[in-house]
């Protein structure tokens, strides 16, 4: 290690954000990176620990301490050929990802974990600054043919792994560019899309094949697919939302939040939203958010910088401990009450709440009605209460891939939570050279697994066309 008593002696300093009365009057990012200066003393902190259980908390086994050191030595472009080797897209774990590496640290244990999350983002974008970051070219063809259908990260991960292995690779996705969640319902002030763009150039540059507007199972048939690739990959997402099945659903003004998110980034990046579909917007509106997660964040950010009169979350879970007991967590992800940067923004949040209906007048939303709930989610007696309420947004969770077209034709076999049925040895589908990998296998889950299970379905996939082992697992 460069500096041993790193830790003891540098206090942990983080990315901060613009103030709130700036950000939201747009859709920038409002992150702050630190100084090159800081951000190499930060990367001092990281100790010499004897196991690094980041590498355990970090789905894609990042070599954490490796490239903290290289930073720390300035020595930037093998820090990011380090991290580069284990992750294809760190530009965007740096930026979404929950840092499950962090809650890994060692230090977390009795102090403040290293700025992993923080050090990551600054690599990678130093990267794309010196102009390293470049296509890898190559020249050795195997001859075979892998088509990939979905173009989110597992899909993205796994073609750019099967490109440089040498074989072609197509890319089907439905929509009209490449991202998946990241671009239709990841927000742009968590993640501008020049950032997706910028990698699928890269992508291309490899020889990577993107085809849009092509919904596998509609516009073209699987057997199609079939007769034409000598392998498979189904990396579409877990698209599936999870419904609330109460009096007054249909009122207008009902939606789930993949209805209302996509709206907004299609406006941002000056696509526009369809003539054919509704169009959702929060400007002056109570709005109520139902789910406490990632999406239903993401719900209160667009929707205050949509001008909303005012937004409400409400969660069924109870509230979480302020502060975790890290005796009995570390190095496992804990439960604890966190504040996200939208829910800070001016959200009111209330937790151990179920919804027993929604209002409505002349079939337009105008009220919703809830009880608040015990630890074993049964009804408080005489705790029920209303909320107004112009828009309603479902954001309770994805519960499994669409099912009709592609995974239906395709005749794979699914799990019992309707998920296409793969293990992660192979990511073999029961359906002859067909793989899957991402959402449409694990179901709902954060991007950085969707990168390691589309990094390790390209390294079965490529053992099954040359019976050997030429990607890392």
């Amino acid at each position: 290690m460069g500096k041993p008593t790193g830790f003891m002696d540098i206090e942990k300093i983080d990315r901060g954000y613009k103030p709130v009365s700036e950000r939201i009057t747009n859709y920038k990012e409002f992150v702050i990176p630190l100084s090159e200066k800081e951000t190499i003393k930060q990367a001092a902190r990281c100790m010499d620990c004897g196991v690094p259980y980041c590498h355990n908390g970090c789905p894609v086994n990042n070599q954490i301490p490796d490239w903290n050191d290289l930073v720390y030595s300035k020595d930037w472009k093998n820090a990011l050929e380090n991290l580069h080797s284990t992750n294809n897209f760190p530009e965007f774990t740096g930026r979404i990802c929950p840092a499950p590496c962090e809650a890994a640290c060692t230090l977390n244990l009795y102090e403040e974990p290293v700025s992993i999350k923080t050090i990551e983002c600054a690599i990678i974008d130093r990267g794309f600054e010196e102009g390293w970051i470049k296509p890898k070219i190559i020249n050795i063809k195997s001859g075979k043919k892998v088509a990939i259908i979905g173009a989110g990260p597992a899909g993205l991960a796994c073609a750019q792994q099967l490109t440089r292995a040498g074989h072609e690779v197509t890319v089907y996705e439905k929509n009209n560019k490449a991202g998946g969640l990241l671009r239709y319902g990841i927000p742009d002030f968590k993640m501008e899309k020049h950032v997706i763009d910028r990698r699928i150039n890269q992508l291309e540059g490899e020889g990577t094949i993107f085809k849009y507007e092509v919904n596998v199972g509609v516009d073209i048939s699987i057997d199609e697919l079939e007769n034409k690739y000598d392998a498979i990959v189904l990396s579409g997402g877990s698209e599936h939302p999870r419904d609330l099945p109460v009096e007054g659903r249909d009122l207008d003004g009902v939606h789930f939040a993949m209805e209302f998110l996509p709206q907004q980034n299609r406006r941002v990046s000056n696509e526009g939203v369809p003539s054919s579909i509704k169009e959702i917007l929060a400007t002056n509106k109570n709005v109520i958010v139902i789910g406490g997660g990632d999406t239903g964040s993401d719900c209160i950010g667009t929707s205050i910088r949509q001008g909303a009169e005012s937004v409400t979350q409400l969660e069924i879970m109870p509230i979480p401990p302020e502060q975790e007991n890290k005796s009995l967590t570390w190095p496992n992800w804990p439960l604890k009450l966190r504040t996200s940067s939208s829910q800070s923004e001016g959200a009111l949040r209330d937790f151990s709440v179920m919804t027993k209906s929604v209002s409505g007048e002349n079939g337009k939303v105008t009220g919703i009605n809830c009880v608040k709930v015990d630890e074993k989610m049964k009804p408080i007696p005489k705790s029920e209460f209303s909320l107004k309420a112009d828009l309603i947004l479902l954001a309770m969770g994805f519960v499994h891939p669409i099912h009709e077209g592609l995974i239906e034709h395709s005749k794979t076999e699914l799990d019992e939570r309707g998920n296409v049925k793969a293990n992660t040895e192979d990511y073999k589908t029961s359906a002859s050279k067909i793989f899957t990998a991402g959402d449409m296998r694990r179901g709902q889950s954060l991007v950085v697994w969707a990168i390691r299970e589309g990094r390790q379905c390209a390294s079965s996939v490529d053992h099954f066309l040359t019976g050997e082992r030429n990607l890392p697992i």
